[in-house]
């Protein structure tokens, strides 16, 4: 990394360094005050955002480039108006096919850098990238991954600071002992950083509308409301599942939001975050759900998906015996990650997936405009 690639991390970082700098420039030399001029202005235009766990983080100027964490956090970025992060976890995890729906937006995963690669992250991706900030929970990298609090420090003050939440999953244990935001929660902090506070009131409108259409379709008693199991689903083939309960975490907002009953819950199946524990064929016909979600093939168009995984389970001595295969109702189950816009896309899908809704529940052109801040 070039000296002149510190200059400007410099500025982003330091508020006290600068104002001190400018202050010694100013006593030594008769072209000083040029100097605390500059750094007063740093000072005046810094800003700051506070967020759990990484707590209050200082910016002396709106962040140009950033890596994120996954696919909710990029997804926020696109909607507040800015230029795809330089690197996620799992670009393939990040399905920008989403976008498809809304007019003249469109963002490519090609050029992103895969932050995890064969299972470890490595601190020379954060170094190379030179990011203004990372959108990323530290913990994650500390409690996933082979990363010391030294080596979040480095890159903290190397490069650029963390700033992040776990927002998809309450499962991890790590997780407990602060405060978890929902979707529209991070979303706000996210756009203190960037600040765009006025995209994020126009996505808060278009969300407080969205959930409303939202309601209308779902039924008020709730044993009139579908039984749904969620499953992790791997291979075209696949003869057992990880099972995902519906829980708190934006990857299951989709769900709550159309109040689905959940049909592993009402069962001993626990969840696979807590155990890494699978259920086979046997076992689903056991419960028999109404309705199967199977996650992990969201790259599969919906014809694609019916000529992989439903084919192969209609020609399956115990799966072609499901109520959710013999109705036809086995569906891909949605993202893992999900943010303003994909969460309205996903939630629209479901819907349809299982109220057999056929109109569009929100302005896909209000949302284009929002992303290109046409408001």
């Amino acid at each position: 990394m070039s000296d002149d690639s510190h200059t400007r991390r410099n500025v982003l970082k330091s508020t006290a360094g600068l104002a001190a700098l400018g202050a010694v420039a100013g006593c030594t030399e008769s072209g000083g005050s040029d100097a605390t001029s500059d750094s007063t202005e740093s000072e005046s235009s810094a800003y700051t955002v506070s967020m759990e766990p990484v707590g209050e983080v200082t910016f002396q100027s709106v962040p140009e480039t950033w890596v994120a964490n996954n696919g909710s956090w990029a997804d926020m970025g696109i909607a507040l108006g800015q230029d795809p992060p330089e690197g996620v976890w799992l670009p393939r995890r990040y399905h920008t096919q989403y976008y498809d729906e809304i007019p003249d937006v469109e963002v490519s995963t090609e050029e992103m850098t895969q932050l995890s690669q064969s299972g470890k992250v490595d601190k020379e991706l954060f170094l190379e990238l030179d990011a203004d900030v990372h959108v990323i929970d530290p913990n994650f990298l500390l409690n996933r991954f082979d990363w010391s609090q030294d080596d979040v420090d480095q890159i903290e003050n190397q490069v650029g600071p963390f700033f992040g939440n776990s927002i998809f999953s309450t499962g991890y244990t790590w997780h407990e002992d602060y405060q978890y935001y929902s979707l529209l929660e991070a979303f706000e902090k996210l756009s203190q950083v960037f600040q765009e506070p006025e995209r994020y009131e126009e996505f808060a409108a278009i969300h407080e509308e969205f959930q409303s259409s939202v309601a209308e379709v779902v039924p008020e008693d709730e044993s009139e409301r579908p039984a749904v199991a969620i499953m992790w689903a791997a291979g075209n083939e696949p003869e057992e599942f990880s099972p995902y309960l519906i829980g708190e975490g934006t990857s299951f907002k989709q769900w709550r939001d159309l109040g689905v009953r959940d049909a592993l819950a009402e069962t001993d199946v626990q969840d696979f975050h807590e155990t890494r524990g699978r259920i086979d064929y046997e076992t689903l016909l056991e419960i028999d759900p109404q309705y199967l979600m199977f996650r992990g093939h969201e790259a599969k168009t919906r014809e694609e998906f019916e000529d992989t995984i439903v084919s192969f389970m209609e020609d399956h001595d115990v799966a072609s015996d499901l109520t959710a295969v013999t109705e036809g109702n086995v569906y891909r189950g949605g993202p893992l990650y999900q943010g303003p816009i994909t969460n309205l896309v996903v939630t629209e899908r479901a819907a349809s997936q299982v109220y057999g809704v056929d109109e569009e529940l929100f302005d896909r052109q209000r949302v284009s405009d929002a992303v290109n801040g046409n408001f």
